[in-house]
């Protein structure tokens, strides 16, 4: 087994920064494009045997060092019993938001095995086939939240501000419930095999440090307290995040993903002793490679004083990415990390 990643997550010694990329099983990839050729994005994701197959691909195609399982952040929320769909084009789907009190009641808090049995069935098939270690993941509560109130995608999250503004009791109802449902989510995963936990809060940059504090915080930190029996890193990754980096560190997470709109070294002096993951912009794999690789030379540069540093992309790699930019990158941190510790 390689246990750089897991060793990097605990801020031990490492020969070399270990490397994954967000969304890594994914569209990029012409094998990952055969298989979902064939099912729909939710069937794939239920079943097994494929969301198997598509995990391991990036492993064997791109010598990365951790695998990710292939599921959808919004998983979780279909069991509490609201429809999902996926729109080809337009991403996700709820047909029926959540705006009153009413329609929260009828969302229940879903076992995890019995409700979302696939996935834990996914993680224990991985971890009899992998030589990496395996990263189960959920999204953030306030992330969550945000798909259900507005019914999917937005670009100026009007439903959900206008709830928090103008009712609270409401929202942190809602909070509340997701943050239950996920927490147990993700305590299912590390019983089912999971060695690390993402936590992706996609959204979240569009708090305030205030809002953030009040609306979205206390909920990450609770779901992080409640996952601390499970013995695993846990990693938090805010998504525009570079205003609540101090505010972050307070979650109990004990790697913080950085995206790329701030200097890793400058995001390290802020933290003190928390490992960090990232944090190269997913459009500089479109890089000449010689280029690219001095981009990731002085990503790796500034994160030296790192308690500890998983390398990623900021975000997850885009669709139309050539996967043999992707295949450089991974190589590239692996090359010149190996040098700066010799």
């Amino acid at each position: 087994m390689n246990d750089t990643f897991l060793k990097a997550c605990r801020g031990e010694q490492t020969d070399y920064t270990p490397i994954w990329i967000m969304r890594q099983a994914g569209r990029y990839l012409p094998e990952y494009q055969k298989i979902r050729g064939n099912v729909t994005f939710l069937e794939l994701c239920k079943t097994p045997e494929l969301c198997l197959e598509v995990t391991l691909q990036p492993i064997d195609i791109l010598n990365v060092d951790a695998a990710i399982l292939f599921s959808d952040i919004l998983i979780p929320l279909e069991a509490m019993g609201t429809t999902l769909e996926f729109h080809e084009g337009h991403g996700p789907v709820f047909p029926t938001p959540i705006r009153n009190q009413a329609d929260l009641d009828k969302l229940i808090v879903p076992n995890p095995e019995e409700h979302t049995g696939f996935v834990m069935e996914t993680i224990t098939l991985l971890r009899k086939e992998l030589q990496v270690p395996l990263i189960g993941f959920a999204g953030a509560p306030f992330t969550c939240a945000t798909y259900l109130i507005e019914g999917g995608s937005s670009k100026v999250f009007w439903e959900t501000k206008k709830m928090m503004y103008t009712n609270p009791k409401l929202f942190h109802n809602m909070m509340r419930k997701i943050t239950k449902t996920t927490a147990l989510y993700l305590k299912a995963q590390a019983n089912a095999g999971a060695q690390a936990l993402q936590i992706f809060d996609s959204w979240v940059g569009i708090l305030s440090p205030s809002d953030f504090q009040t609306y979205a915080l206390p909920y990450v930190q609770e779901m992080i307290r409640d996952l601390q029996d499970t013995g695993l890193p846990i990693i938090y990754f805010a998504n525009n995040g570079a205003t609540l980096l101090e505010l972050s560190e307070t979650s109990g997470a004990n790697i913080l993903g950085l995206d790329w709109r701030i200097n890793i070294g400058d995001a390290i002096k802020r933290l003190g002793n928390t490992a960090v993951q990232g944090n190269l912009d997913p459009f500089s794999l479109l890089l000449p490679k010689d280029e690219l690789k001095k981009r990731i030379g002085r990503i790796l540069d500034d994160a030296k004083d790192a308690k500890g540093h998983i390398f990623n992309l900021g975000h997850g790699i885009h669709q139309f990415t050539p996967p043999d930019q992707a295949k450089a990158a991974v190589d590239f941190v692996h090359e010149l990390s190996q040098k700066q510790s010799h």
